[in-house]
């Protein structure tokens, strides 16, 4: 049963026809015209990323003086110091650079579109004290990092400090839309009695 190719070559006739002329060149312009054009790579991606970055930072500026609404200010004499010169995760690996962007736009993102009312007021408050002590807590990692050197420890605490502070945004986000859905539920009980 089982045959040689070259057997099956043999018993089968071979025609020498030639394909018509210019069969390449129609075959080719057929392909361009079924085939999209390749887009142009955006030129300016970088500003667009640059300015949206400054955009939320601003935003973010923005609700941290709309929610502290310039209360409680005591003055702090500040002690003059020799500045220290700090590294960049960006300094090791440009990886690393993109790791800390990344979480530091997405937090910027998160402030910014939060909404809260007076009822929810407090529990906005308590996560973002929460939030602000991770933020001391990686610039101390940050001096740390700068002091000694990069170690793994630190790295890895400067990106967990990061996933902490985004994962408690989602929770407050969380919660803030379970409490409203829950004011609605009860308003339209309301509406209904």
């Amino acid at each position: 049963m089982a045959r040689d190719i070259k057997d099956l070559f043999k018993d089968h006739v071979v025609s020498n026809e030639r394909m018509p002329e210019n069969h390449q060149v129609r075959f080719l312009e057929k392909l361009n015209k079924a085939l999209p054009k390749q887009p142009k790579p955006n030129r300016f991606l970088g500003l667009k990323i640059a300015a949206s970055i400054v955009v939320l930072l601003g935003l973010t500026f923005g609700l941290f003086k709309f929610f502290n609404g310039g209360e409680n200010t005591v003055p702090v004499q500040v002690a003059h110091t020799k500045p220290v010169e700090t590294k960049t995760l960006g300094d090791i690996s440009p990886g690393l650079k993109k790791v800390e962007d990344y979480y530091l736009a997405s937090i910027n993102l998160e402030l910014s579109k939060m909404t809260y009312t007076d009822e929810t007021k407090e529990l906005v408050d308590s996560y973002l004290e929460q939030i602000d002590a991770l933020d001391k807590a990686y610039q101390d990692l940050f001096l740390e990092f700068t002091e000694e050197g990069p170690s793994e420890l630190t790295i890895n605490a400067l990106i967990d400090n990061l996933k902490l502070r985004l994962n408690l945004l989602y929770r407050l986000k969380g919660q803030l839309k379970d409490l409203q859905s829950a004011e609605t539920k009860k308003d339209a009980l309301q509406q209904h009695i």
